[in-house]
């Protein structure tokens, strides 16, 4: 799957000084304004999850897929009617419509908080989250958080680009994939 990789790394744009001056920006836009682009990427993340993912599960398939706000919300559709998963949204506090589970977490400039609708996940249900990057990984470990608070159990999380030298994986509860991962 190399291929796929350097195909979907070489479409990323790096865009330096965004948001603040020091941060190297990768977008995603140009993979999505791509369909070819946009089928590998979606191709290569159902292969991982088919292939690897789940032949490990007991159940031998994913109930649930969680997309984080707002990324998440780009790929999350698409892959869970592809594994015939619910997809549930991780949504900004306040946005979500209901009774919602609430988790806060810290960013590079203060905290946020991350809701989920209460009834959303059912306790036992195997959970994948998949977001467009993981950087400190605050808004994963939230995510996987809510997912706890309701019974799930998540079994991994996805993402396009890893960046590698803030290590926020190893603070995550399941393992983490990445198509690209960074070291700057």
């Amino acid at each position: 799957m190399s291929t796929d990789v350097d195909y979907l790394k070489s479409l990323l744009q790096a865009h330096p000084d965004f948001p603040k001056k020091g941060i190297v920006f990768l977008d995603i836009f140009p993979i999505l304004r791509n369909p070819v682009a946009f089928e590998t990427l979606i191709t290569h993340l159902l292969h991982h999850l088919t292939s690897s993912t789940i032949p490990k599960l007991p159940n031998g398939k994913i109930d649930v897929v969680v997309g984080l706000d707002a990324r998440g919300f780009l790929l999350g559709p698409i892959l869970a009617m592809r594994l015939g998963a619910a997809f549930v949204p991780v949504r900004k506090q306040g946005k979500l419509p209901g009774e919602c589970v609430k988790a806060t977490y810290e960013k590079e400039y203060g905290t946020d908080a991350f809701e989920m609708q209460s009834d959303a996940i059912k306790p036992g249900q195997t959970v994948i989250v998949v977001d467009d990057l993981i950087a400190t990984g605050g808004s994963a470990k939230a995510a996987g958080q809510l997912i706890s608070q309701l019974g799930g159990k998540t079994i991994e999380y996805l993402f396009i680009i890893e960046l590698m030298f803030l290590k926020a994986g190893s603070t995550l509860d399941a393992p983490v994939y990445s198509i690209v991962q960074s070291d700057d």
